[in-house]
């Protein structure tokens, strides 16, 4: 008897555990583009294929390339009575980022939220437009929940994109963590 109450209890605290894990949702996708004559977003949205699964993407043209200095503002902010910066926020050259990514385990772990989606895995010089096609919600829910878990809330992953030390492009993706 003492065996199958310890069971049923360990039973229950597992599937109480499994009940607590965190569910990543995207609220909504914005993204800027502050000189035009440099880049502009050919298209920036989420799309919901069903409740369960969705998934951003994104496409910049670049209109004066090859564009050989990059860098990539990375800042996670919560709401907290309007969006506050929360834990990150970090700049780092893509250029030379790229070469070796595990130089820096921060801008590793956020780089990870959208790189496995795009086309910028390769070295500078970029000469093409820029895309991340169908990065899914699955994926920032493993990142946020198991990789590095964070507190449940309300987020924003903002990005400032920076040609030859000028801001270019602004992007943020914002999500809800419960």
């Amino acid at each position: 008897m003492g065996k199958k109450l310890r069971l049923l209890g360990l039973i229950v605290i597992a599937s109480l555990i499994m009940q607590i894990s965190g569910h990543v949702e995207f609220t909504n996708v914005k993204c800027e583009s502050l000189d035009k004559t440099f880049s502009d977003f050919e298209y920036c949205y989420i799309k919901a294929i069903n409740r369960s699964y969705k998934y951003v993407s994104i496409k910049v043209n670049l209109f004066k390339t090859p564009v050989t200095k990059v860098k990539v503002n990375f800042l996670v902010m919560k709401r907290f009575n309007g969006y506050r910066p929360f834990l990150y926020n970090i700049t780092v050259d893509a250029c030379k980022f790229i070469e070796n990514p595990n130089r820096n385990p921060i801008a590793h772990y956020l780089s990870d939220l959208f790189l496995p989606y795009t086309n910028l895995v390769h070295k500078c010089p970029y000469n093409h437009s820029l895309i991340m096609d169908k990065l899914p919600i699955d994926h920032i829910n493993n990142q946020f929940t198991n990789v590095l878990p964070f507190p449940t809330g309300d987020y924003a992953l903002c990005t400032s994109w920076m040609a030859y030390d000028i801001n270019r492009a602004n992007i943020k993706v914002f999500l809800t963590l419960s």
